[in-house]
């Protein structure tokens, strides 16, 4: 099949992946002037982030709320308008309820008055500590806003240029570190280490730069109608009406170079186009391993990221219940007896225990229009340890987990579950890595590093391709939309601005 036609003299990038990472990073080069094609394996724009529909329920992938509202304002106004005229976004209040088997729960809001309730309710003694933790988060996010996330710096150059911020964010500390210096209630600790979890970060472990994203949550959370997925379909109209074409339904098989750029790309299907940039939202094993299999650069890297640490898996069930269900909020955390031990289980001992840790989203409570009236859908999402240091048989073991994940929430929040119930399925770690290349079934990526090994093994740019860069989870600042955005807005900066 012939390659695709483009202007003479002009620039041409190609995406590979239209995730939301993708899409926004596809928006800002179109909007640049530079010629882009995304090119998507699935039917449909979102990737991870993605709707299953189960007539009449939508179950719906992605994050339980975008919490970088203005990075979106951003993509909008690129072309001259706002991002209400494409998509409705609903306020999710509180940001979270966190809940304890004891029955304690406590409640994280954006307003100072009511979280300082909270505060005074669930550890009265900390309250100094947390509203100083809180100024700290934000004086880190003011700081870093340009390079949020964990792992911040490109090079050694680009770190020292910032001593004086990281003295005063105290950045060579662990996340839980920093936390501890603040607080001393075990449960208020879980509270503020928990959002690093989510985004897959070990919070034992990891910089306290990512202490900027309590900062970035309390500045609000908000739910797109429809789901990720129809934020998805309206970058996806954004981009096209600036220009840019979207190719569905067939994946990159192989990427071609000549000499140390990349020159072609080609997919499934046949189809070949030719580009002066790639930016790359695949995996980044994926990238290496298949797609530049053929070159000496792909050999090397996807030997070296093979052995790099990558982010925990994500066990993940949707279900339907009877019901509207008031009381449950949007998000929740429900905490098992153990926090810091099932932490270190997950990520360094790659064993399944028995307690668990569950993000409960209740999205149908914000946006009444995924499920039918008076019923209501769910997904409940569970840390586990990733296919390299937990080899076991998910096939078998999902559905056990399955039964376990819902009778804990039944315990908890719906006695009745069981009669209740209207349908539920589960996605495991393998799941992840049949349908969308997620090396070792992560659910993140590669694992965030402490600062000192900031971004060695999420570079934006590859130093050996030239005009190969990444964005997504498989680039600094890692897992999760926020980072997602950040990593497309710092790597399409560096194309435009070469």
């Amino acid at each position: 099949m012939r390659a695709s036609a483009s202007l003479p003299g002009s620039r041409r990038a190609v995406v590979i992946g239209a995730g939301l990472g993708g899409l926004a990073a596809a928006i800002r080069l179109q909007a640049g002037g530079i010629e882009t094609v995304v090119v998507e394996a699935r039917d449909a724009p979102g990737g991870r982030a993605g709707c299953d529909s189960e007539a009449p329920f939508r179950f719906c992938g992605g994050p339980e709320a975008l919490s970088d509202r203005s990075a979106l304002e951003e993509l909008w106004a690129l072309s001259g308008t706002a991002v209400e005229h494409d998509i409705a976004l609903y306020p999710v209040t509180p940001l979270r309820r966190h809940s304890w088997p004891d029955g304690t729960t406590f409640d994280l809001h954006a307003d100072e008055a009511e979280l300082t309730r909270e505060v005074a309710r669930l550890a009265p003694g900390d309250l100094a500590g947390h509203e100083e933790y809180q100024r700290l988060s934000r004086s880190i996010l003011a700081d870093f806003r340009s390079r949020p996330g964990p792992e911040p710096f490109t090079d050694l150059r680009a770190l020292s240029g910032m001593m004086s911020q990281l003295a005063r964010a105290q950045a060579w500390r662990s996340l839980w570190s920093l936390i501890c210096a603040h607080v001393h209630d075990e449960r208020l600790r879980e509270v503020l280490a928990v959002g690093a979890l989510q985004q897959g970060a070990n919070p034992l472990a990891v910089s306290a730069l990512m202490a900027a994203d309590t900062a970035r949550m309390r500045a609000g959370l908000w739910w797109p109608q429809g789901g990720f997925a129809a934020l998805a379909a309206a970058l996806q109209k954004r981009f096209e009406q600036l220009g840019g074409t979207v190719r569905l339904g067939d994946p990159v098989c192989r990427v071609h170079t000549l000499g140390n750029r990349v020159h072609e790309i080609e997919t499934q299907g046949g189809w070949k186009s030719r580009c002066d940039v790639l930016i790359s939202t695949a995996d980044r094993d994926h990238t290496w391993r298949d797609l530049l299999a053929e070159t000496r650069r792909g050999e090397e890297m996807a030997a070296r990221t093979r052995r790099q640490p990558h982010a925990p898996g994500l066990f993940t069930v949707h279900f339907a219940l009877e019901g509207t269900w008031p009381g449950i909020p949007h998000s929740m955390a429900l905490f098992g007896p153990r926090f810091r031990a099932l932490i270190e289980d997950i990520t360094i001992h790659g064993v399944l225990p028995q307690d668990q840790l569950i993000w409960l989203c209740h999205p149908s409570l914000t946006d009444p229009s995924l499920a039918p009236p008076g019923k209501s859908v769910f997904r409940a999402q569970v840390p586990v340890a990733n296919l390299a240091r937990l080899p076991i048989d998910w096939e078998a073991i999902g559905p056990l987990l399955e039964q376990r994940v819902l009778a804990e929430i039944g315990r908890r929040l719906v006695p009745d579950i069981r009669d209740r119930l209207i349908t539920a399925h589960h996605i495991t770690p393998r799941d992840l890595a049949l349908d969308f290349n997620a090396a070792q079934g992560s659910g993140f990526g590669l694992a965030a590093q402490p600062l000192w090994h900031a971004r060695a093994f999420h570079p934006l740019r590859d130093k050996g391709l030239g005009n190969l860069y990444f964005a997504g989870a498989a680039a600094a600042p890692g897992g999760g939309l926020p980072g997602a955005l950040s990593s497309a807005k710092a790597a399409t900066t560096m194309i435009l601005t070469e």
